[in-house]
Order: structure tokens, then C-alpha cells, then sequence
């Protein structure tokens, strides 16, 4: 049994402890903005929505491009 436990919790170390709590994500967020500055962080956070868009928008270019293309009709 305690085996059984202590492999589950190797199988996903992210939230071997428990998701972080308000607190603890309120801590984080007090660390970052005292290491990047007040100024930093609006450029810091629109440099990340860029690049999480362009990551998405290039994820659904190469779905678009898997996808078998479609034969013409030229006979109109």
C-alpha cells in the first residue's frame, strides 16, 4: 500500500503537495513583480500574450496544413 502511494505521487510531481493556494500564488506574484519591477512587468506580460498567440496561431497553421487539400472544380 504506502509503495502504491508513493508511485502515484512520482507519476505527477507538479501537484505531488496540492495545487498552490491563494497565498502561495500571491507570494509568487509578489516575487516576480520585486524581481522584474513595476516598470517591467506590463512588457513582460504583453511580450507573453504575443508570444501565446503566436504559438497558437502556429498550431493551427500546421493542423490546417495535415489536413489532406481538396480537389478544384476548374470546370465552371
Amino acid at each position: 500500500m504506502i509503495v502504491n502511494r508513493l508511485t502515484d505521487s512520482m507519476a505527477d510531481p507538479v501537484f505531488a503537495f496540492g495545487a498552490p493556494g491563494p497565498l502561495e500564488l500571491a507570494i509568487i506574484a509578489g516575487i516576480i513583480l520585486l524581481l522584474f519591477g513595476s516598470s517591467k512587468l506590463p512588457t513582460l506580460m504583453r511580450n507573453l500574450g504575443r508570444s501565446t498567440n503566436e504559438f497558437k496561431r502556429g498550431m493551427s497553421e500546421s493542423v490546417d496544413e495535415d489536413e489532406p487539400s481538396k480537389p478544384r472544380d476548374d470546370r465552371a
